[in-house]
């Protein structure tokens, strides 16, 4: 059976939220609100029945502040999951799952860091920079739950790494966390596109084998991790 999940916005009044297009919506009586952070709770929940998902926008990035739903669900959900995480072997269950999980990750770090330094190209001569330039990328990029495009899996991985290294390029070598950008529409995506222009003429010399110049700015990005 599929049920109505809503995405809104914290309400201005208590036992109200917004709607996406700004409408006050009045929460259905004898629900409450069952807080981030347990993921199997949370989808035994919305499988139950419909529920609101609690949404902010902190900087560039949404988090949730948890989901409304029916309380006799949050209820029940919770006694579930509760006598399933007290059975017997479920600790042995969850370690194995843990373990099948850990290795994914593993195998999917690999997976992007080579496909950096396939999009890097770099000279024979300047391999161990495109090894230490991909670990970098990979370790802010590839953690579960960063947000990061290095997880979205609707587009290629070389397409993720493209994206994820003019990204750690951006912050890392150019003055963009330190711009005053101004608060015009489109402004900070032309910034953008401007900057990665010029985060990959930086990548030019290093795939030409040229040596490698101290004062670049990919070079004092290196030296300070």
């Amino acid at each position: 059976m599929t049920h109505e999940h809503k995405t809104v916005k914290p309400g201005r009044r208590p036992g109200t939220v917004l709607s996406d297009s700004g409408e006050e919506l009045t929460l259905p009586a004898g629900w409450d609100l069952l807080p981030p952070g347990d993921g199997p709770l949370t989808k035994l929940v919305k499988a139950k029945g419909p529920t609101w998902l609690v949404q902010v926008k902190i900087g560039r990035r949404l988090m949730s502040r948890g989901i409304w739903a029916k309380g006799d669900h949050i209820r029940e959900a919770r006694e579930e999951v509760s006598a399933k995480r007290t059975a017997p072997d479920y600790d042995r269950k969850r370690e194995k799952e843990l373990s099948r999980k850990g290795k994914k990750h593993l195998e999917y770090v690999q997976e992007f860091s080579a496909a950096v330094v396939d999009f890097l190209d770099f000279h024979p001569c300047h391999a161990d920079l495109a090894a230490q330039l991909a670990r970098a990328v990979a370790e802010h990029a590839t953690p579960v739950g960063s947000g990061t495009v290095a997880r979205t899996e609707r587009i290629p991985v070389a397409d993720r790494a493209r994206s994820a290294l003019i990204a750690w390029l951006r912050h890392q070598a150019t003055e963009y966390d330190r711009m005053k950008i101004e608060r015009i529409k489109g402004r900070r995506r032309e910034v953008r596109r401007e900057l990665a222009a010029r985060s990959l003429a930086m990548l030019q010399p290093y795939r030409r084998g040229e040596e490698a110049d101290s004062g670049c700015p990919l070079q004092q990005a290196l030296r300070r991790l």
